[in-house]
């Protein structure tokens, strides 16, 4: 059996995920908080890189059941700031059992829901 990842290590591959994105950008708006863009819009909240004590990612999930099944993660809860109404999820990276594959997936759907159609026409062609 694999052992399992540490939340840091998690992030990055999460990170690196959604810079392979078609137009995908990494800016630091507020500090040491990352964000990955498509077209000047944020499609994932990173935190700060080096943040152990609370390690955590946002995405918008648009989709029911994606949606449902990252609030079940230990410690998923809407984002704050009124982005929890929009379909925001703040999910913990400190949950064993929730694996990168899954939390890519879910930063894909967050692509997806916001990148310019051609991107994603794009990303389909890969």
């Amino acid at each position: 059996m694999e052992p399992k990842a540490s939340p840091l290590t998690t992030r990055r591959r999460v990170r690196d995920f959604a810079l392979s994105l078609p137009g995908a950008v990494e800016e630091f708006p507020w500090g040491d908080d990352a964000v990955v863009k498509v077209n000047k819009k944020i499609f994932v909240f990173l935190g700060e890189e080096g943040n152990a004590a609370s390690p955590a990612i946002s995405a918008k999930l648009k989709d029911e059941e994606a949606h449902g099944h990252a609030l079940a993660v230990p410690g998923a809860a809407p984002t704050g700031y009124g982005l929890g109404r929009s379909g925001w999820v703040r999910i913990p990276l400190t949950d064993p059992d929730t694996p990168a594959e899954l939390l890519c997936d879910w930063v894909e759907e967050s692509y997806r829901t916001i990148a310019p159609k051609r991107l994603v026409a794009e990303l389909d062609a890969r």
